[in-house]
């Protein structure tokens, strides 16, 4: 009895032990861990919780989502519904995004509905652990043209079985954490330990087709401890790429050299950057060199020759795939809002790693610009891809149109919203023993705990993005030394992206401003934060300004398509023109550097934004006049109807 319970003991240590070595640096503070009341932020995820997410298990239900599950489960009769054979993913993620909301907004009748579709859930998975139900109902089906029918585990180059399973993992352990419950979480380890008896070095050498089960096994592996699916996704990752052990896929899908010899971001946009997180996990995890050298030159190539100034990637609608090196069209730039939502996970992950604001910088370009843009206001009709120029003759959005849509056939970008919105508290604040890193400014507060447990009660007021202004407010348990890091977002520092692929026509000379109590206080920079390190006592005050004047930007020469153009931003915002503010012969303005501009905060206009208003050159033969414009955030755009729009603008 007593040798018994020493081994139980020293196993609750070991995995102690692992939990605490096998882990990152740097600790973000969890979204549920921050409250926001912020009022740009904050209608935003409560949209989010009472429209889209709503409205998105209602279209689930209506496509048949949850049906499908039944009739894997033997309760319902029919065909599988649906045509994509990742439906199953929407459930989960939709299930991700509510547990989200719940953490911050109790909703017993939502989560009373949760329970249920958990349950169904329950149905459709087989005795063993299986779980993707378009091939428990029907062996010979075949979800798409592209994807011919096949047994478990024969086709994942296109089957999404463990895309499916990744979601799951994703969704499950984020339901663990938020409510306590391990109704979902015990679906997904009961498919996850399938996934470790049938995967592995001498059984089946299969990856994924689409991954995201890599991070997946990691967040299950955070919660569980169990180190078999931590080794399970370092798997699926050491054996992509390698043609001595499987048949490849090939660029397409990221599978034409080992992963630790990539070094260009290539194929699928959004397949890649879910890989390059898990990459990055890994590189943390294990302290792997080889691992952080890869993710480390794939994100130097997209930094540096292909991110959109929004911070979207993937140019190509073929594919929805990465283009060459500099290839950034803007009217027919696909730049897919999942794939925007990727590399806010992806980088946020980076910054966790090397705890570089440079990643913030990406994460932050991202978030204002390219993932919000991708849902109307009205919560409840969205982009799939995020162009930047609309001529009302290319029908850029999924299904060919013009204008947001209120669901599509694949509609993974509607469900991805639904559970990254509600994450966003969790991008804030990150801490490293007695370091506290404030990294998007945010009205919020929360209770952080430093080295030695330290607890240091938090609040941030502020009115960004629309004003630079942010005063902190610090109150340690008892007064105490700490370096408070403050992030120098890096166009406050002329610095468009961490590369040369954007630049200022004209540097500036505003430099960010910081007072503690009032006083002037000395900092260092490091990595693209002010350190100030002192004795920190209940109710100190940190006034932080950062400049927030309208700057123009130029594209590097080797993007054609933005060659002598120039386009507007103000604070991490990007702006753009749209039809209906402007005059009708808009697509052929020129704006000059000359041209005065200024900004004003309009409450009134889609749901209150600062404007940028000012003349451009209009040019019809030999005849020119200067005609008044209005740009507008690029999120905000085509929410009053289809509308030409533009973010580049030729100077001449």
């Amino acid at each position: 009895m007593k040798l018994t319970i020493v081994l139980f003991l020293l196993s609750l240590f070991a995995c102690k032990s692992q939990s605490e070595k096998a882990d990152y640096a740097i600790q973000g503070v969890p979204f549920n861990e921050v409250k926001i009341s912020d009022q740009f932020w904050l209608p935003r995820i409560e949209t989010n919780r009472t429209v889209t997410i709503p409205a998105s298990f209602a279209k689930c239900e209506e496509m048949g989502r949850m049906d499908n599950f039944l009739i894997a489960g033997g309760q319902m009769k029919g065909p599988v519904k649906g045509k994509m054979p990742f439906d199953d993913s929407d459930v989960y993620k939709i299930i991700e995004g509510a547990a989200y909301s719940m953490t911050v907004t109790p909703d017993p009748k939502l989560d009373a509905y949760v329970d249920s579709i958990i349950k169904i859930i329950s149905i459709g998975q087989e005795k063993d652990g299986y779980l993707t139900t378009y091939k428990t109902i029907d062996s010979t089906y075949s979800p798409a043209s592209w994807c011919p029918a096949a047994g478990r585990w024969k086709n994942e180059v296109c089957s999404h079985e463990l895309y499916n399973s990744g979601h799951l993992f994703e969704a499950a352990a984020a339901h663990y954490r938020a409510t306590g419950k391990t109704n979902f979480l015990d679906i997904a380890t009961k498919n996850a330990d399938l996934l470790v008896k049938v995967f592995g070095e001498g059984k089946n050498p299969g990856v994924p087709g689409h991954q995201i089960v890599e991070t997946g096994l990691i967040k299950l592996y955070q919660v569980t401890h169990k180190e078999d699916y931590l080794k399970l996704a370092r798997h699926f990752l050491d054996f992509r790429g390698d043609s001595t052990k499987r048949k490849l896929y090939g660029p397409y899908n990221q599978d034409h050299k080992p992963v630790t010899q990539q070094d260009e971001a290539v194929g699928h946009a959004v397949r890649a950057p879910y890989m390059y997180a898990g990459m990055t996990d890994i590189a943390a995890l294990y302290k792997d060199a080889a691992y952080t050298k890869a993710v480390d030159n794939i994100w130097d190539n997209i930094v540096s020759k292909k991110l959109y100034l929004t911070g979207g990637i993937g140019s190509r609608h073929e594919g929805e795939a990465f283009g060459n090196n500099y290839e950034l069209p803007n009217l027919t730039a696909y730049n897919e809002t999942c794939a925007a939502i990727a590399n806010v996970y992806w980088n946020y992950r980076m910054f966790l790693l090397h705890g570089d604001s440079k990643y913030i910088d990406v994460l932050e370009r991202s978030l204002y610009n390219g993932v919000i843009s991708g849902v109307g206001l009205d919560g409840k009709t969205f982009f799939y891809p995020n162009p930047l120029e609309c001529d009302l003759h290319f029908k850029f959005n999924s299904g060919g149109s013009l204008t947001r849509e209120p669901w599509f056939d694949c509609s993974c970008c509607p469900t991805n919203l639904c559970r990254f919105m509600p994450s966003v508290p969790g991008y804030i604040y990150a801490q490293a023993n007695n370091n506290l890193y404030v990294n998007l400014f945010v009205t919020s507060q929360s209770t952080i705990h430093l080295d030695k447990s330290l607890p240091v009660a938090i609040s941030q007021e502020t009115q960004y993005p629309w004003d630079g202004k942010v005063t902190i407010t610090l109150s340690p348990e008892k007064t105490s030394p700490f370096t408070l890091q403050l992030r120098i977002p890096g166009w406050a520092k002329d610095q468009v992206v961490p590369s040369d692929l954007y630049s200022f026509v004209t540097p500036e000379k505003d430099l960010i401003s910081i007072t503690v109590n009032g006083e002037p206080v000395n900092y260092t920079t490091e990595k693209g934060y002010a350190l100030i390190a002192r004795e920190w006592k209940k109710g100190d005050v940190v006034s932080y300004s950062i400049p927030m004047s309208i700057r123009r930007v130029l594209a590097n020469d080797k993007v054609a398509d933005d060659a002598g153009k120039v386009a507007i931003e103000r604070g991490p915002m990007v702006y753009c023109l749209e039809g209906i503010d402007n005059v009708p012969e808009m697509m052929k303005l020129a704006l000059p550097d000359s041209a005065h501009l200024s900004a004003t905060f309009t409450p009134e206009s889609l749901s209150g934004i600062v404007t940028i208003s000012g003349k451009a050159l209009l040019t019809e033969g030999s005849k020119s006049q200067y005609k008044p414009i209005t740009a507008i955030p690029y999120f905000a755009w085509n929410n009053r109807g289809a509308q030409e729009m533009k973010v580049w603008i030729p100077r001449k």
